[in-house]
Order: C-alpha cells, then sequence, then structure tokens
C-alpha cells in the first residue's frame, strides 16, 4: 500500500489524532500563557519572583518528558491528565522570560510619560506596559508552541492524545505492513500543526501590534 492509500485508508483515525494534538497543545498553551504572562508581570518589578520563577521554569526543562508524565500517572492518571500538565509547565520558561525582558526593557521616558499623564499603575501596564511588550512577549508564546508540539508526541507512552501514537505504532512494528506508513503520516502531520500553528501566530502578530512596532522583513 502506498503512503497516499494508506493516509485515505485511515483517513478518519489520522484526522482524529491531529484534532486531538492541537487540542491539547492549544489547551496547553493557553494555560501557560495566562500563567506564565501573569508571573512575568510580577516578576518584571520584583527580583526575588523573576529569579524564582525563571529558575523553576528552566529547572523544569531539564526533566525528560517521558519521566515527567510517567510520574504524574499516580496523580493524574493516564492519557490527558498528565499530557496537560506536562505540556503547560514546559510551555513556561519561554513565555515567562520573555515577558519579564519585553516589560523590563521598555523605554524608561515612555513609561515616565505614562505615569505623567495620571495613569494608575493597572492602567499603565494594561495601556502602556503590554501593548508595547506584546510583539515579544507573543514571540515566547509562539516558540513555546512549537516547542510542545513535539513534546506531544512522547505522551502516547501514557496513552495520551495525538499523533505520537501513530509514530509510535509504527516503530514499534517496523518492518512490518505499514508500519513505515503510519511513522510517517504521524510525523507529517505534526509537521503541519507546526505550521498551522506557526501561520496563525503571525497573522495574530499583525492583527494585535501596533503598525510602529512591526518588524519589517
Amino acid at each position: 500500500m502506498s503512503f497516499g492509500e494508506y493516509v485515505i485508508s485511515r483517513w478518519d483515525t489520522l484526522s482524529l489524532a491531529a484534532a486531538e494534538h492541537a487540542l491539547v497543545v492549544a489547551i496547553a498553551i493557553a494555560l501557560a500563557a495566562v500563567i506564565g504572562v501573569g508571573v512575568g508581570i510580577l516578576g518584571h518589578s520584583s527580583p526575588r519572583v523573576r529569579e524564582t520563577s525563571i529558575a523553576a521554569a528552566a529547572a523544569i526543562l531539564t526533566v525528560p518528558s517521558l519521566a515527567l508524565m510517567t510520574l504524574l500517572i499516580p496523580l493524574t492518571g493516564l492519557g490527558w491528565g498528565s499530557t496537560l500538565i506536562s505540556l503547560t509547565v514546559y510551555a513556561f520558561l519561554p513565555i515567562i522570560r520573555n515577558t519579564v525582558t519585553g516589560l523590563r526593557g521598555l523605554d524608561a521616558a515612555t513609561v515616565e510619560a505614562g505615569r505623567g499623564m495620571g495613569l494608575s499603575r493597572l492602567r499603565l501596564l494594561a495601556q502602556v506596559q503590554l501593548p508595547l511588550a506584546w510583539p515579544l512577549i507573543l514571540t515566547g508564546i509562539r516558540i513555546s508552541t512549537q516547542m510542545v508540539i513535539g513534546i506531544a508526541a512522547i505522551a502516547a507512552f501514557v496513552d495520551g492524545p495525538g499523533l505520537g501514537n501513530q509514530i509510535f505504532e509504527g516503530l514499534s512494528r517496523l518492518g512490518s505492513v505499514n508500519s513505515l506508513n503510519a511513522t510517517l503520516a504521524g510525523t507529517l502531520g505534526i509537521v503541519v500543526i507546526a505550521v498551522l500553528f506557526d501561520l496563525f501566530f503571525f497573522a495574530v502578530r499583525h492583527l494585535t501590534t501596533p503598525r510602529g512596532l512591526r518588524v519589517r522583513p
């Protein structure tokens, strides 16, 4: 059976696995963005919070993904729980770091001008600091997304959702009928998901970034 014939014959299974892969990544990134940006906002003005949060997020990335997912099984069980928590915590570092960097790198004169206009600390953050730091924050979210798309494939080992099941199914019976097709279908599916997410973030950046802050190629 050719690769094209394999994809057509397994289309329902592959499309469902791809949808689950994209969904678990999207949920994990949404959670990581909310928490990570919040921690970054606190950390940009507090050295203790900044150093602790970045060090903790960096330490998490040193833990092998399979080991972390396996350690979570007694707490969250197999499947979505372990996968979602693992992907969320792996996504923290780029988001927190870019949020802190973006907020701390703002021109001091611009921030002072906002204060001089009588803006409260909260309004200054919402109306001046976050909009100016947004391109860098969004870059952190985009980097985290691309990173966890690949890590999500490991979730197959803990009965998690996604295209990793196709990859490891093929690898486990390498040499048998359609084993290469299964591995290739899962791998190419993940590449397609990564490209689609990247296009999504490109569109979000274009729509949400003021024209003067857009980086021209």
